[in-house]
């Protein structure tokens, strides 16, 4: 079949419609920031009706916090098998049904009067379906859509999980205080069902199912890694590497200081010291206004610079604000609370961009799933955190020894963060990056399925005159 040549004119339109018409997966990111978004707003409800379910049902914080922990262990252990199951089943239907699976929680949190059955609703429902919408969603959206700009998409996803959680703390508290705690769980229920046809019809599973190649793709897309890379052959894969445990270690620590300590516990350490419990859901929900830029220049910076000094600048500053919190809260907001509002916010989760890139580097197209891994350690240390601090609030009468705990577990994630990747001559190592001068990259393969070599990325050492290193 002959091919008729382009005139100078059809040339002229064509062009002035692949400038025009933005790239599909401008929409697939919209799609995702909204779903993650909601995401964080369904998990935003536990820490703010704490008090008022004690208050109720003479439950201590404690306790209440057990369902809490177990949310939080759930939302971080699903999150490896959710990306394995978007791999293998597609992300419409995973994302789909952990919107019914929150919208079900949600609404039967409502009628509990028992603890064990606020553990099935908040911890068991709500986290499972959480937790297959969590940052492994973003991660995969991100592999799976773009070839370029990945730290900054990476950085206004992980600012939409993040912020999500904050930022809807206000409507939250108001509506339990106007309304009493069972309503905004309802409202929560309705808010997840009202999500999912906009997954089902916008959500597009590839950049193939558009007749385009990945945002930034200079060639035929990339076959996607076998099905039969499930979440336990990942691990497999990982464990083997040092950098996975420095990872997880600080991610661990990473989701201690934030989801499990401030997240769940801030509202109430402020109440302690006479602050109203609307004010402090305010300045918690400005926590997640500020995460948002920070995290988004996170994304940025994580396009340019070694991800692992990121994360040791981002966990230092963490520590240290952690230290000062104590001195910070009281009755009143201070001029040293608005610092502690817009410093804390600014590093809430800006350590999600360097930390997807490390994954990704370490272990090329298995990094969403590994990253799954380290994601399910950081909620295990927000869980550790969630109920370590209730139970140090309820025997000292305080949380200054939570806080002050915390704020050394972040000095000791800064120094993880320095030994991720590194050898003797400082050259990362992982899949596909060379051990020394030289020396060839491996793809180890597990299982039969082989983790592809990782493009290095952002500060990782390149071949001499490599174009491929010069700023874009």
């Amino acid at each position: 079949m002959s091919v008729r040549p382009l005139t100078a004119g059809h040339r002229s339109r064509h062009d002035v419609r692949v400038r025009t018409r933005p790239h599909p997966a401008w929409g697939v990111a919209a799609v995702t920031f909204a779903t993650l978004l909601a995401a964080g707003a369904f998990r935003s409800v536990p820490g703010t009706l704490m008090e008022p379910i004690s208050a109720e049902f003479g439950w201590s914080i404690a306790s209440i916090s057990t369902a809490v922990s177990v949310n939080l262990v759930l939302y971080g252990l699903i999150a490896p098998f959710a990306a394995a199951l978007m791999g293998r089943f597609g992300v419409q239907r995973v994302v789909s049904v952990a919107l019914l699976l929150v919208a079900a929680g949600g609404a039967g949190s409502a009628f509990v009067d028992a603890r064990w059955q606020l553990v099935a609703t908040w911890g068991v429902l709500v986290g499972v379906g959480t937790g297959s919408m969590a940052m492994s969603l973003a991660a995969t959206v991100v592999g799976r859509w773009f070839a370029a700009r990945r730290g900054l998409v990476t950085g206004l996803l992980a600012a939409a999980a993040s912020a999500g959680q904050l930022v809807f703390l206000p409507l939250v508290a108001h509506l339990a205080e106007t309304s009493g705690w069972r309503l905004p769980s309802l409202v929560i229920a309705a808010v997840a069902l009202a999500v999912v046809p906009f997954v089902l019809l916008f959500l597009h599973e590839r950049p193939a199912d558009r007749g385009v190649l990945a945002y930034g793709a200079g060639g035929d897309e990339p076959v996607p890694p076998s099905a039969r890379l499930t979440a336990f052959s990942a691990l497999r894969l990982a464990v083997r590497r040092r950098a996975f445990w420095f990872l997880a270690g600080g991610f661990a620590i990473c989701g201690a200081s934030t989801n499990g300590l401030i997240g769940t516990h801030f509202v109430s350490a402020a109440h302690d010291h006479g602050m109203p419990a609307t004010t402090a859901a305010s300045l918690l929900a400005l926590v997640g206004l500020f995460d948002v830029a920070g995290t988004i220049a996170s994304g940025w910076l994580t396009d340019r610079v070694d991800a692992r000094y990121l994360l040791l600048g981002y966990y230092l500053l963490r520590g240290v604000s952690l230290l000062l919190l104590p001195s910070v809260l009281s009755p009143g907001v201070e001029p040293a609370t608005w610092v502690f509002v817009v410093f804390y916010g600014l590093d809430w989760i800006a350590t999600v961009p360097p930390t997807i890139a490390l994954c990704r580097q370490h272990f090329g197209d298995a990094g969403a799933v590994v990253f799954g891994w380290v994601f399910a350690s950081h909620q295990v240390g927000a869980a550790i955190a969630a109920f370590a601090a209730g139970a140090v609030r309820d025997a000292t009468g305080d949380y200054a020894g939570a806080f002050y705990g915390a704020g050394a577990l972040c000095l000791a994630a800064a120094a993880f963060s320095l030994l991720v990747g590194r050898q003797a001559g400082g050259t990362p190592t992982g899949p596909g990056v060379p051990a020394g001068p030289g020396a060839p990259a491996v793809a180890p393969e597990v299982d039969g399925v082989s983790a592809p070599a990782a493009t290095p990325g952002p500060g990782s050492p390149r071949a001499a005159g490599d174009p491929a290193g010069a700023p874009r």
